[in-house]
């Protein structure tokens, strides 16, 4: 088989985001340098415009790739759809919105590099750049999905990973499963280190989330993976003959 063209995915899950595409490129090129990579960019039906400008920046830039939702999937269908579409053999998620620092990438990359065996990278947000509600709703929710999934996550809502993409790709798909990667990670036996990344306020446009949208579903998805944790098949294969 021949080699790859690139060794590094950047799945970029897109939802009217149009004004913080261009800088976000910019940093992501800066923030890679001389490694083999591609940004799939996965626009999940926006109607401000985002898919238009991807199109446009497609034209200036050979190393970014867009893939077209029909309709509005949510962010867990996005990211599963770069999954399919990365070519690399590790994915980097981020969100679009410019929150997360493109420059923090090479040390999640770096952990993976030193050490084969890590089956991904989680970011959490140090010096986070939110108002104390949002805050004090994430220290809440943290503390919930923990308690219910039986895992011990610093910050389940930070969205910057690298994952190796074989594991991404072999992992349970679900509607709200972007909230919970590092756990079901851990549940088919891969490991997981987590990093401490910086945090940054939205430059452009509003989040798509607020305390009522998004308490209730995850919520039940939490519920859903303390289930699928206590039923998880766990086997060892002492030899196999022939």
């Amino acid at each position: 088989m021949p080699e790859s063209p690139v060794t590094l995915s950047v799945v970029l899950p897109v939802c009217n985001e149009r004004d913080n595409l261009a800088p976000l490129l910019t940093e992501l090129r800066a923030a890679l340098g001389a490694r083999r990579f591609e940004i799939i960019a996965v626009d999940d039906a926006s109607t401000d415009g985002s898919l238009d400008q991807l199109v446009r920046l497609r034209q200036q830039d050979a190393a970014l790739r867009v893939v077209a939702l029909e309709r509005r999937s949510g962010q867990s269908a996005a990211i599963a759809a770069g999954w399919d579409a990365a070519r690399g053999e590790v994915v980097v998620m981020l969100d679009a919105d410019g929150q997360n620092d493109p420059a923090d990438i090479p040390a999640l990359l770096a952990r993976l590099e030193a050490d084969p065996r890590l089956a991904a990278a989680a970011g959490y947000r140090v010096g986070r750049r939110d108002t104390l509600w949002k805050r004090t709703q994430s220290r809440i929710a943290n503390a919930v999905r923990n308690w219910l999934t039986r895992d011990r996550i610093l910050d389940t809502g930070c969205s910057l990973k690298a994952v190796r993409r074989e594991v991404a790709r072999s992992l349970p798909r679900f509607n709200g499963m972007h909230r919970f990667i590092p756990t079901l990670i851990r549940l088919t036996g891969g490991e997981v280190v987590e990093v401490p990344v910086s945090h940054r306020a939205r430059r452009f446009g509003e989040s798509k989330y607020s305390a009522w949208n998004r308490a209730l579903p995850a919520l039940r998805d939490a519920v859903g993976v303390r289930w699928l944790r206590r039923r998880a098949l766990r086997y060892t294969i002492q030899r196999e003959i022939g």
